[in-house]
């Protein structure tokens, strides 16, 4: 499999506020692959010969640092996907952990408690009903005449 890259390199300088920016990202990939499906064998048994032939395409992979890439075969278009977004800086296992103490000490500061709080009670006795999922194999129940009028209607 061949493959070529294109990488990019991108710098700012701003003298006046003392800002400087530099990134560098692969930018472009193109690599040769086999073609999936199309391929081609034959074989002469009284000659002794064979003969192949793979198809190839050209793969292409394109980033950006705005986390976007854009995939797909070369002359077929390309697919656009949103990378999900991951926060740059310290590892899970590096960060401390906040304290209950500041906890508290943010709670109390923003005044103990949410103007827009509700209990539980409230907000589940405005749910649906839950209705119990029967497991895989179990016999099913068929519905009650009022049951199934009640479906009917929505």
């Amino acid at each position: 499999m061949a493959a070529s890259e294109l990488s990019c390199q991108v710098s700012e300088e701003n003298c006046e506020r003392r800002e400087a920016f530099w990134a560098e990202w692969k930018d472009l990939t193109l690599s040769t692959r086999p073609e999936e499906g199309c391929s081609l064998h034959e074989e002469d048994a009284q000659r002794h010969e064979t003969y192949h032939r793979q198809g190839q395409c050209q793969a292409l992979v394109q980033r950006s640092p705005w986390l976007v890439m854009r995939m797909g075969i070369l002359g077929r278009g390309l697919q656009e996907y949103q990378l999900p977004y991951q926060r740059v800086g310290a590892a899970k296992e590096e960060r401390e952990e906040t304290s209950i103490q500041e906890l508290l000490a943010l709670e109390a500061a923003l005044g103990g408690r949410c103007e827009e709080r509700q209990d539980v009670a409230e907000i589940t006795k405005q749910l649906p009903p839950v209705v119990p999922v029967s497991k895989p194999g179990a016999p099913r129940r068929s519905l009650s005449r009022s049951m199934s009028q009640e479906a009917q209607r929505g």
